[in-house]
């Protein structure tokens, strides 16, 4: 195993910068989230650790790219920020890809997010992806197709013999596909997914500096591993796009793992689409997570 761990002033500066205006934003952030955030580049920190590769196929050493400070994320011409017309999220099931979502992208939505159970492969020289995003036209896709614990021992076969255009909304090709059974360790990993492409459309690109919701994942051991909360670095490239309270934030994501109720889930094999009311929520997986903003909530009202 290898560990990639910068210096404390590298870190200081990938967070806070050396430009004198976004120090002052910065020494401008309530005293309990610099407190958190400077956990970032604090050598015993028990929230923030270092980025680990496991093997050679981990996204770090296959798909060398620069990495991304604050500074550059903040200067970046091409980031999209949302606006009072454009403040919306969607996410839209669907069985095509960007090109489709980019069509059915509403008025006022920000960006929108596709979710799919086909497996997703960008071009022939790659094996798969989890997610996808466009950051410029507001758009990602990701598949649950892998999260699934027996995608890998069962054999799904193709209904299509021989190519045919179909009505945009006709989906029957995708009838009886692979559906896996909802649970804890499936929304888990697919929170992580939903939540790392829509990092990408408000202009966060993959990060190198600690363990980190932004690393890219090349397999799904490597994703299993990376957390679903963000680094300090990323967690003010985030709040510097849409504004929030850290403290009210992570309060809001301690209530929604505390809450039962999952609302309309959706199917599994073991539910008919008519009962898909109120199915129990899995949270079991977020256990740890949940701790972890606890420590956080402590260092933040300190």
């Amino acid at each position: 195993m290898q560990i990639v761990r910068h210096s404390q002033q590298t870190l200081k500066r990938a967070l806070i910068s050396k430009n004198p205006v976004l120090v002052s934003q910065y020494e401008k952030l309530d005293a309990g989230e610099q407190r958190l955030m400077n956990e970032a580049f604090q050598p015993a920190s028990d929230l923030f650790g270092p980025i680990t590769l496991h093997s050679q196929s981990d996204w770090i050493t296959s798909h060398p790219e620069a990495p991304q400070d604050f500074e550059q994320f903040f200067s970046d011409p091409y980031r999209k920020i949302p606006s009072p017309d454009k403040h919306s999220i969607y996410i839209q099931s669907i069985g095509d890809i960007l090109k489709f979502l980019k069509k059915k992208k509403p008025e006022d939505a920000f960006c929108i997010v596709g979710i799919t159970m086909i497996d997703l492969y960008p071009r022939d020289s790659w094996n798969f992806v989890f997610g996808q995003a466009s950051l410029t036209d507001g758009v990602g896709i990701f598949s649950f197709a892998r999260y699934g614990s027996d995608f890998y021992s069962l054999r799904y076969e193709g209904k299509v013999k021989k190519l045919k255009k179909t009505s945009s909304s006709d989906y029957s090709i995708f009838d009886n596909y692979y559906i896996p059974e909802i649970t804890s360790v499936l929304l888990l990993r697919s929170c992580k997914t939903l939540t790392h492409e829509i990092g990408h459309i408000f202009g966060l690109r993959h990060c190198q500096w600690l363990a980190c919701l932004m690393q890219g994942s090349n397999h799904l051991e490597e994703a299993d591993r990376r957390p679903l909360n963000l680094c300090p670095i990323c967690l003010r490239k985030l709040q510097c796009a849409i504004g929030f309270s850290i403290v009210e934030r992570y309060k809001a994501l301690v209530q929604w793992i505390d809450d039962e109720s999952a609302g309309t889930l959706g199917a599994t094999p073991k539910h008919s689409p008519e009962d898909n009311g109120n199915l129990p929520k899995p949270v079991e997986a977020f256990k740890e997570w949940k701790e972890w903003i606890i420590k956080c909530l402590a260092v933040l009202q300190k």
